[in-house]
């Protein structure tokens, strides 16, 4: 029978091509790796057995089988344990993997093995990673997104983070990470001269073009410093900010051009641009590498409901002689926002909306509490595209909010730029929203109108309105 998965195959190869991953396909030019496959059968027969690809990268091995169908992607028996009968090895991707990485534990020198299951295609896919041992154990892990977290540069940090369960040296609390913030707020008023304002829209820009690393999109090499129009730094984050917005389906393009305004200060910013003679690059380039070290890998990594880039943003105002509240901004804790949550008891099934969303802190954490309890990776996928919903006034914190929604892959961050307070109730009405999240941060002259707006505009099943003390 013709195999089914050569798409697939192609597409599984590209990706580990593009994260700088050397693998070798139905076999292995590793001696002692080879010699074992020669009795890797998936139907016990002792013949030879070939995964789709074998690569080895320092001390580790990473097995990969791969499915057409999201369907074959694993097997679990009634017990909640991977089946590793014949027919589920051989007819689903992550069986298979373990199968093949199993064996390889148990019969070559190589001890530090993982099994990787990958299903579907380039738009819609499922990889699957699982810690194998020597003997019957394995670790099942979380879903990724690609291939980056097991090149040679990644994969020990990811080896102690999922598999050891211990903090990398990139991992950092959020004490740590706000003296950063404090850091970086000196230098951002010392080399970019920049208004309060501007200042987390500088953060938040540079994080989204990061991001953009894992998908060759992006290097932090490729800020030089050149002054040639088009080719400046501000452009190259700019460029990689625009592909950011693309891939993660921003849209419409009014929303996405919005963003862009919003960021342009990356670009228009003469100073941000110039070389500086005391750091002898630009600051873009020193702030871009500032948070890559500091605050970028923590965030990519970090599975919490914490705010960061709005407790940077607290943090840059604090710094600026007050708590934003003059800006008309007032951030919400981590641990308010976990309460409304657990108050309002949301479920994976639950459609929220934030009718005064800020830096999205409400849905942050919405967004992390029916992950958690999420059954299927289907599931999972439809809460981040479809379920979470939010409205901000102003633009840079619009801007904000829709960083880091994007930046925790949250598709297309469903956030619009609007007043809520004019917004036509029958159009709202058609989220389907079943639970509402709201802290008061309307002046104190219309807070009564607004409540009574929110009312009259929504009938939620449940809502939970934070009110701040005056």
């Amino acid at each position: 029978m013709a195999k089914k998965e050569p798409k697939t195959d192609l597409w599984v190869a590209d990706q580990l091509k593009d994260c700088g991953i050397r693998f070798d396909a139905q076999g292995s030019d590793v001696k002692e790796i080879d010699e074992a496959l020669k009795t890797a059968s998936k139907r016990g027969t002792g013949r030879v057995g070939y995964p789709e690809y074998t690569a080895v990268i320092g001390d580790f091995v990473i097995v990969i089988e791969d499915k057409a169908s999201i369907d074959r992607q694993i097997k679990m028996t009634d017990s909640g344990i991977l089946d590793t009968s014949v027919n589920a090895v051989m007819d689903y991707a992550v069986n298979g993997a373990y199968f093949y990485a199993k064996h390889i534990a148990q019969h070559t020198p190589f001890k530090k093995v993982f099994a990787i299951g990958v299903s579907g295609d380039e738009k819609h896919h499922v990889i699957t990673p699982v810690w194998v041992d020597d003997r019957e154990g394995y670790k099942m892990l979380p879903d990724i997104e690609s291939f980056i977290s097991f090149s040679k540069q990644n994969i020990g940090e990811y080896y102690t983070r999922y598999v050891l369960n211990e903090a990398t040296d990139v991992e950092k609390t959020t004490e740590q990470i706000l003296k950063d913030a404090a850091q970086l707020h000196e230098y951002l008023r010392t080399y970019g001269t920049l208004k309060d304002q501007d200042k987390p829209l500088v953060v938040a820009g540079i994080l989204l073009a990061l991001d953009e690393i894992e998908f060759g999109g992006f290097s932090l090499g490729s800020l030089t410093g050149d002054q040639v129009d088009g080719n400046r730094d501000g452009d190259k984050l700019m460029n990689a900010i625009r592909t950011r917005l693309t891939r993660s389906n921003v849209g419409p393009d009014a929303k996405k051009d919005k963003l862009l305004a919003e960021f342009s200060i990356l670009q228009t910013s003469f100073r941000l641009n110039e070389v500086n003679d005391t750091l002898a690059k630009t600051p873009l380039k020193f702030y871009t590498e500032f948070l890559y070290e500091h605050v970028f890998r923590n965030i990519k990594y970090q599975k919490t409901s914490e705010d960061f880039i709005g407790r940077f943003y607290g943090e840059f105002m604090s710094y600026s002689g007050g708590d934003g509240q003059t800006l008309g901004i007032i951030l919400t804790p981590r641990h308010i926002c976990d309460l409304m949550c657990d108050l309002v008891d949301v479920q994976p099934n639950d459609t929220v909306l934030d009718p005064t969303c800020g830096t999205a802190g409400f849905l942050i954490a919405a967004m992390h509490r029916m992950l958690t309890a999420a059954d299927t990776d289907a599931q999972k996928r439809n809460i981040k595209k479809k379920q979470l919903h939010g409205y901000e006034l102003q633009s840079n914190m619009f801007a904000v909010a829709a960083a880091n929604m994007i930046l925790r892959k949250d598709g297309n961050s469903n956030l619009e730029c609007c007043d809520f307070l004019k917004m036509n109730p029958a159009q709202v009405q058609l989220k389907g929203a079943t639970v509402g999240l709201m802290r008061d941060r309307i002046p104190c002259r219309i807070v009564a109108t607004a409540r009574l707006r929110v009312v009259e505009t929504l009938v939620f099943q449940r809502f939970a309105w934070c009110i701040r003390g005056r």
